[in-house]
């Protein structure tokens, strides 16, 4: 039983549920607007009747959030910049290189439990080579502590005040090549710098599957909004991916667009909810 609440927890928080206390601005309808990245199978229509069904199952109260979707995290930090929305749903890591950056923004007190996603690989479901290949690598690297490595070196050591470092992808010559999205729109995990070029978390760990699968992997920019077509219509071969956990109330498919796959987990992390303080005009 634990364990099953422990699952609609994580998907009340993966489906914008409240954070935190204290007095927060809301919208017309009384409602506080919660910016996050679009999800690609849900609009944001359906997204708000999957909270309203959880609260009238479990009997809480996570409704008073009113999700507006973005396809970008840049549409994002200029929306609560300027009002549009009032707290922005996103991961820990990123939360605290956003407060490195500016001091203006603060996280709102954590709940009493973990609310936590895990991210994965997504590919074509036809793609079942790739797709068992990726899953060994990502195997090896839990077993041989190749990612507590990169974790500790990317994401928990990092002076979040300075952009994550570039990471120098390996080449193999005549080798195939594995197209692979970025977004930059989850730094310092999924990070493009003002150069134009992908570094990070993310990156490190695909330098690292390309040099245990001998291919070429080339980065191709897109936005978030946009991986399930840049997958779907093979702009590229696998884009990143978190896990919404399955339950009665949260179909396992209501982020994974048809024709879509995905592979082990090889990172969690927790979701936060992050509030800007904007100058008060005089």
């Amino acid at each position: 039983m634990k364990k099953i609440f422990a699952l609609l927890m994580t998907c009340m928080l993966v489906l914008a549920t409240g954070c935190g206390g204290g007095d927060k601005p809301v919208d017309d309808s009384g409602k506080i607007k919660l910016g996050m990245i679009t999800r690609l199978n849900a609009s944001e229509e359906n997204f708000d009747e999957f909270l309203k069904k959880i609260e009238a199952t479990l009997s809480v109260k996570i409704s008073s959030h009113k999700s507006v979707f973005f396809d970008n995290f840049t549409s994002i930090q200029m929306a609560i910049e300027s009002g549009q929305i009032d707290e922005i749903s996103t991961y820990r890591s990123v939360a605290r290189y956003m407060l490195a950056k500016d001091s203006r923004f603060s996280v709102l007190k954590d709940h009493s439990l973990e609310f936590i996603d895990s991210f994965c690989f997504a590919l074509r479901d036809d793609d079942t080579e790739l797709k068992d290949s990726l899953n060994m690598i990502i195997d090896e690297m839990q077993s041989d502590g190749t990612f507590d490595k990169l974790i500790k070196e990317y994401i928990t050591d990092i002076n979040a005040e300075n952009d994550p470092p570039a990471v120098e992808m390996p080449t193999f010559d005549g080798a195939p090549t594995i197209k692979v999205a970025v977004t930059g729109d989850l730094p310092p995990l999924d990070f493009v710098g003002s150069d134009g070029k992908p570094a990070g978390f993310n990156t490190a760990v695909l330098a690292e599957i390309s040099n245990r699968m001998l291919k070429n992997i080339e980065l191709v920019q897109v936005d978030s909004g946009a991986r399930a077509a840049a997958l779907t219509s093979k702009q590229v071969d696998v884009v990143f991916w978190a896990i919404v956990p399955g339950s009665e109330i949260i179909p396992s498919d209501s982020d994974k667009p048809a024709g879509i796959e995905l592979t082990n987990p090889y990172y969690k992390d927790k979701i936060v909810h992050l509030t800007f303080k904007r100058e008060e005009k005089k």
